[in-house]
């Protein structure tokens, strides 16, 4: 009893030793790939409201612009897996979540927000579009009507045995819709002229 003991002991010590010197050290790896092709992401212009007169805001609920769409155009240097991360600039001035903001007003006042739905891909291979949104971490179809929240990614590609999955491209051509929405009036300080001072990146992140 007492060997078995004393063998017991010594099996203990010697677990907590060899504890002690695993927790005294870890290895952080350092990663990544260069690629030799670039993609060029590129937009035909702004998008522009004019002037809208506050009288014909509403003035207990959110008034909805004119919808607009603007084709998003991303050219590689050769065929390469990539997905678009459309970001923010304006945080914190959307006045729902998972959309963009439009700026604010005396720094208090979220003016209102737009939603970005990307559709009718185009590029020398057959594609879908989809998605990766924040909150999953596998690739789904972006269907016609599916915002795109900041940070989402969106991809071209297809379906393979292991599911939906972005293929390289070389040229891709995309619809960029923008639903646009301003907060109601009465939450708002419209004394002087607002600007819509929505702005967002499209930034290429390669797979």
């Amino acid at each position: 009893m007492k060997t078995s003991v004393s063998l017991l002991s010594s099996a203990l010590l010697l677990a907590i030793s060899s504890s002690a010197f695993a927790a005294s050290s870890v290895d952080l790896s350092v990663k990544g790939l260069i690629t030799p092709s670039a993609c060029t992401p590129s937009l035909p212009g702004d998008i522009d409201f004019g002037k809208i007169a506050a009288k014909d805001l509403d003035l207990d609920k959110s008034t909805y612009l004119e919808r607009k769409t603007v084709q998003l155009s991303v050219n590689c240097d050769a065929a390469t897996l990539f997905a678009i991360q459309p970001i923010d600039n304006r945080v914190g001035s959307a006045m729902y979540s998972h959309s963009f903001g439009l700026g604010m007003i005396n720094e208090n006042q979220k003016l209102g927000m737009y939603q970005l739905v990307f559709s009718n891909p185009v590029a020398e291979t057959p594609s879908t579009l989809l998605a990766k949104f924040n909150d999953d971490d596998r690739w789904v179809t972006l269907y016609p009507d599916d915002g795109v929240a900041p940070n989402d990614l969106v991809a071209l590609g297809s379906r393979g045995e292991s599911g939906w999955a972005p293929h390289p491209i070389k040229d891709a051509l995309m619809d960029v819709m923008l639903y646009t929405a301003i907060a109601p009036a009465k939450n708002l300080t419209l004394t002087d002229e607002v600007a819509i001072d929505g702005s967002a990146t499209f930034e290429v992140k390669y797979l």
